[in-house]
């Protein structure tokens, strides 16, 4: 299962207590002090990991707490450091404080890493409190508290090139015929629920990375629908395929589609609006849907001068896929330049 959000709360761990004691030697009967320091507390640290690609194994447990350092020892035995906590999330995961609502770090390369609670420093032992005037302290420092937060996590996929369109616009069969990843394709809508990516091959060396978002509705970006809670994932993307369904089966008329999605991102995000895309008609299979795509290029062409292209795909047949694939890797190297 998918999960692209989660709030969770961390404690680091305390630091271990100062120890007050005395050296208790034969021979030796007014030892100096030799009380040692207690250990730090663990830390809590969130590591960006690209083994990790859901928050869902992260979001079941709603409170991680780090070990406490250990106590200081006689004979200047400093405690323990306890080791840290350190919880692994997807590359691309933003962390927001709950409290105030800010965001802390983006994590949006892979190893990047934040320490979301510090633990507490080790209380020194009496050993170290001694001095000429005064040889044999009687008091030690106990351990400070670790930090506490809640934290929400948010996560934004990583991916060069995202898939825009309507409830059974062709993103998943695309997707499927290009990668190895396996969406569901069935003849209803919203049957993508979670995102999904893909690792395309584009001649013999380049790769791009592809990520299917379940489609969107108008009223997106206020809430409707599925799609709203996924438009946050495109603005990872450099380049946005736009797909249009012309078959004689689509339940919205092309011109009307890309209306629609056009509307919703520039709802979202005036930024996300002016995103590199390629205006891709889907499903262009007979004479009818080759006239429908031509109808919707000329309109797109003078209505829309930004769109970067206009291309016609059958991914059952495989008709113009390579063509799309070499021209969204162009794209994306443009844009990267």
């Amino acid at each position: 299962m998918f999960r692209d959000e989660c709030e969770i709360q961390v404690a680091a761990g305390k630091g271990g207590d100062g120890l007050v004691s005395f050296r208790r030697e034969k021979y030796t009967p007014k030892g100096g002090p030799n009380g040692g320091c207690g250990g730090d507390g663990g830390s809590v640290i969130l590591v960006a990991s690209p083994s990790v690609t859901s928050l869902l194994s992260l979001g079941r447990k709603p409170r991680y707490v780090a070990r406490s350092g250990e106590p200081g020892g006689p004979v200047d035995r400093h405690g323990a450091n306890a080791d840290d906590l350190v919880l692994e999330v997807p590359i691309g995961t933003q962390i927001y404080d709950r409290k105030r609502g800010n965001l802390l770090r983006d994590l949006a390369l892979s190893g990047e890493s934040l320490v979301l609670a510090a633990g507490g420093r080790g209380g020194r032992g009496n050993a170290s409190f001694a001095t000429a005037i005064n040889q044999s302290p009687r008091h030690a420092e106990k351990g400070r508290p670790g930090e506490e937060r809640d934290v929400s996590l948010q996560l934004k996929l990583v991916a060069e090139v995202g898939l825009l369109g309507l409830p059974n616009a062709g993103k998943s069969t695309f997707l499927r015929s290009i990668t190895k990843a396996t969406p569901k394709i069935a003849d209803y809508p919203f049957t993508t629920l979670e995102p999904q990516v893909g690792i395309a091959q584009v001649g013999t060396f380049d790769t791009l990375v592809v990520a299917d978002l379940p489609g969107l509705i108008e009223g997106a970006a206020e809430g409707a629908g599925l799609g709203h809670r996924f438009l946050r994932h495109v603005e990872r993307c450099r380049v946005l395929l736009h797909l249009v369904d012309v078959s004689e089966g689509a339940t919205t008329e092309p011109l009307e589609a890309y209306r629609i999605v056009t509307a919703e991102l520039a709802h979202y995000s005036s930024e996300l609006a002016r995103r590199p895309r390629l205006v891709v008609a889907t499903k262009v299979e007979d004479e009818s849907a080759r006239e429908r795509a031509a109808e919707l290029e000329a309109r797109v062409a003078a209505a829309v001068p930004g769109v970067a292209g206009f291309l016609c795909i059958s991914s059952a047949t495989g008709s113009g896929v390579d063509e799309l694939l070499v021209a969204a890797n162009a794209l994306a190297r443009a844009v990267r330049a």
